[in-house]
């Protein structure tokens, strides 16, 4: 399969790239503020004009910076996507008029000889005219006169990028003489619960990973894509926006997205980074296995166990990664600890895997997609009803309920209504009288029984007999 035309999107600070982004892609994937300098790290997607399929890339805002600086670096990333492109869309705001830095960075985009099309956002009434004429003298070309976020000239910009990629597009695609495109979507990724397995084995495991800042997630995404895909560096908190890559390893397709690093709520006071913040939960709240990063020179603090906690109770299967972990004297003390650690404080989640791993050296990441993949297919594990049965009846006489009152409870019959995360169902005589620890026994030994480690475990009960049991002659079950 052909990969499709790369159209990158360019500009200094500010001026409505991620608007862009998200108008043309059709999803609200990428950060939007008026905050400058949001955008840090490349984000992919892609979007459909008529029968053709292009990949779009959002970059960094372009600042002239000192050399080793964030800036720079950011400036690095934007400047390798230009390269990288069949097609740069330089954007000015059309309101600003063209700036110092727009002249700079216009002749860095010629120099690269990419095709470009000069595109003057927020180009609407009357406050944008004179910005939209004074783009000519960048010698890019005639501007596009569009508004991002409210789609004005979102036609326009669309056939003027057909035809510098040189495709066509047949008549019946056009809608009133302009080229159809996304419109606004909710989120890059539908919930979980709402595909059906089928539809799921056909797409990529979605991988979030999160961890506080500092922890190497960046660096991590760039060990496993080998390519410094992700700004990364000494500073915490350069990632802001959720980034999402897809990764081929061992011909399993996985869609990883990178966050950004959570803190305690009371230290989270800046705009962007409460954009963040609220991105990265989105994360966690679409992705199917949540790798928890940590740092092994400061392992386990509060706002990790946290994380992982968050991670248990929106259902998702759990990994724990150990990070720099080549820097540690002592190994076999410190992976008894942490082994403990976890076993306690995130209980509610029994047998987390826990992977010790050097992102920066590139150590251990075979073992860790590993079980990230096993972790995977226990999340998704649908246990025969037959099978489950015999473990319940197993269960019961290994350690019998109590009685309440002098009465004993009865758990009949367990079924198994759904996965991702594995959803059971246990009919019993009195389900609200039956003590959690004995629900904690049951969970535990269902988990041991089926080799269920680090996934979380809906056990839930209702009052009934037996549905499947033979009925006897006046409709009561026959036991």
């Amino acid at each position: 399969m052909s990969t499709p035309p790369t159209v990158a999107i360019v500009g200094r600070p500010n001026v409505g790239k991620s608007t862009l982004f998200n108008r043309l892609t059709g999803k609200r994937t990428a950060l939007v503020s008026d905050l400058p300098g949001l955008t840090r790290d490349r984000r992919e997607g892609e979007f459909k004009l008529g029968p053709h399929l292009l990949r779009l890339v959002d970059t960094a805002g372009l600042e002239e910076a000192t050399s080793g600086s964030v800036a720079a670096r950011m400036r690095e990333q934007s400047e390798t996507a230009v390269r990288s492109a069949d097609l740069a869309l330089f954007v000015i705001d059309a309101r600003d008029g063209v700036t110092p830095q727009d002249e700079v960075f216009a002749r860095f985009v010629r120099t690269t000889g990419k095709p470009v099309i000069l595109v003057a956002n927020k180009a609407e009434g009357r406050a944008g005219e004179s910005g939209f004429y004074d783009a000519f003298k960048l010698g890019l070309g005639e501007p596009v006169a569009i508004s991002a976020e409210h789609g004005e000239g979102i036609g326009d910009l669309a056939d003027d990028i057909l035809k510098a990629l040189g495709l066509s597009l047949p008549v019946t695609a056009r809608k009133g003489g302009r080229n159809r495109v996304h419109e606004d979507a909710e989120s890059e990724v539908p919930p979980v619960a709402a595909e059906t397995e089928d539809a799921a084995a056909k797409r990529p495991i979605r991988v979030a990973i999160v961890g506080r800042p500092n922890a190497g997630k960046s660096t991590l995404v760039n060990a496993l894509l080998q390519d410094e895909r992700m700004l990364t560096g000494p500073e915490p908190g350069l990632t802001r926006d959720t980034i999402s890559t897809e990764l081929v390893w061992q011909d399993r397709r996985f869609l990883l997205f990178d966050t950004a690093g959570l803190r305690r709520k009371a230290k989270v006071t800046e705009l962007a980074e409460q954009l963040s913040t609220s991105d990265t939960v989105r994360a966690i709240r679409f992705a199917e296995v949540v790798v928890l990063m940590i740092d092994a020179e400061r392992p386990f603090e509060n706002q990790d166990l946290t994380i992982g906690d968050m991670a248990a109770s929106e259902g998702r299967a759990l990994v724990v990664a150990v990070n720099k972990w080549d820097l540690v004297a002592e190994k076999q003390k410190l992976l008894k600890d942490l082994r403990e650690i976890v076993a306690e404080k995130l209980s509610q989640v029994s047998g987390v895997p826990l992977v010790t791993i050097s992102a920066l050296g590139e150590n251990g990441l075979d073992r860790l997609m590993q079980t990230v993949a096993a972790a995977y297919e226990g999340w998704n594990r649908r246990i025969p009803t037959p099978a489950l049965n015999r473990w319940l009846q197993e269960a019961l006489a290994r350690h019998a309920p109590p009685a309440v009152a002098g009465r004993r409870i009865r758990l009949r019959y367990v079924t198994q209504p759904s996965s991702r995360p594995p959803t059971f169902v246990a009919f019993c005589s009195r389900p609200g009288e039956l003590p959690k620890s004995y629900l904690r026994y049951l969970t535990n030994s269902l988990r041991q029984a089926f080799d269920l480690p680090g996934v979380p475990i809906r056990f839930n009960l209702k009052k009934g007999e037996n549905p499947y049991a033979e009925k006897g002659p006046r409709g009561r079950s026959r036991r």
